[in-house]
């Protein structure tokens, strides 16, 4: 059977929908989580010694160590707000286009508000 339509292959002119956006953002922020692993883990083993601890104490006093802590907590509020709709899609529960654009705006929203909570708490 030949199709004679034309195909669009360049994905910088698609325009995506809503929950596609969010999804693709989920699997970004995963790889982002994935790929801060040795920084935490490096944290995780300086803040062991009581010296270290007390050095990354003095350490988030500084406005720059604050900003970077507040980049390692938005990708990880944004995935789970996201993964939270995903496992809630695995379930069944809101699968129809309606419900898929509105909670694609509520994941947007209350990780917006996540973010800018987060970044309340740190400063």
């Amino acid at each position: 059977m030949y199709n004679s339509r034309p195909k669009n292959l360049n994905l910088l002119t698609i325009r995506f929908p809503l929950p596609a956006i969010v999804s693709i953002l989920h699997r970004i922020s995963g790889v982002i989580l994935f790929l801060m692993i040795p920084i935490l883990l490096w944290l995780l083993d300086s803040s062991l010694t009581l010296d270290g601890f007390v050095a990354l104490q003095d350490g988030l006093g500084n406005f720059f160590v604050k900003l970077f802590a507040w980049l390692l907590l938005v990708p990880l509020c944004f995935h789970l707000v996201a993964g939270i709709r995903h496992l809630l899609m695995d379930m069944h529960v809101g699968t129809d286009l309606k419900c898929g654009r509105l909670a694609a705006k509520l994941v947007i929203i209350v990780s917006v508000l996540l973010i800018i909570l987060a970044g309340i708490w740190l400063w």
